[in-house]
């Protein structure tokens, strides 16, 4: 689980209520319902009319990736490849049928069945390159979402802000009503730009950081393969592949 993200939300949170606590102000103060259904609902509308249903529910699945990223390990990745290789030199390409059962990544998946084939090098990688823009793309549409919900979020708060000063305006002739709408002005503000600085954009590129670093682990997946069809020496393999690896991680 990624602490950070927990801890990231419940610092922000707990900042602006504690600011206003320390302030003299009340948790209450910043609990509102009509603001609350201007931001989020219109919010939410503004998203789907952007994006399609199915980037908006792959979105809602890729969420997850923020408290519980997937795993990567490269260097087990690497070790992994060189075993691949250096059973394609004992026993040929199709030794990689065995290995094929085992595997569960589905880049892996497709890249070996390329492999035990019997397909040129250069057919291998154009595939795998195809899949991997491919699933590249679909990801960072997910990620766009929340990054949509950031934007739209502010201005839908400023919305709620006017309607609620329609309100007061409105019930000037009636006191008694001028405190719910001047509330709701000022919390639909907070609660929109809250949400955009505090939820939808560090969401969004928290999702961004993770995609990255899987599309950065699945490119040395597609160069080890390739290069276990061009034949090369397991160990010039594990050389170059461990070019893929940052300071930190060797």
């Amino acid at each position: 689980m990624d602490i950070l993200s927990v801890l990231g939300v419940m610092v922000g949170i707990g900042a602006i209520l504690g600011g206003n606590l320390l302030d003299g102000g009340h948790v209450n103060a910043l609990l509102n319902g009509p603001a609350f259904v201007i931001v989020v609902g219109g919010t939410l509308g503004a998203i789907f009319l952007q994006f399609s249903p199915a980037t908006f529910m792959h979105a809602i699945r890729m969420s997850i990736w923020i408290v519980r990223p997937e795993k990567i390990d490269l260097q087990r990745q690497i070790t992994k490849i060189v075993q691949w290789s250096t059973l394609a030199r004992k026993e040929g390409l199709l030794g990689l049928e065995t290995v094929i059962d085992k595997e569960h990544d589905p880049v892996a998946l497709k890249g070996l069945q390329l492999l035990v084939d019997g397909n040129e090098p250069e057919v291998i990688r154009d595939s795998l390159e195809v899949e991997l823009g491919t699933r590249l793309h679909l990801e960072m549409q997910a990620a766009r979402v929340f990054e949509a919900m950031g934007g739209y979020s502010p201005t839908i708060g400023i919305i709620g802000a006017v309607m609620g000063l329609i309100h007061v305006m409105q019930n000037l002739s009636d006191p008694g009503l001028l405190g719910a709408g001047i509330a709701t002005a000022f919390v639909a503000t907070i609660y929109g730009v809250g949400f955009a600085n505090l939820l939808f954009l560090p969401m969004a590129n928290k999702l961004k950081s993770r995609i990255q670093a899987l599309s950065h682990a699945r490119d040395m997946l597609a160069e080890g393969i390739t290069s276990i069809a061009e034949g090369e020496n397991p160990r010039n393999i594990e050389l170059k592949l461990s070019g893929f690896l940052s300071e930190y991680a060797r």
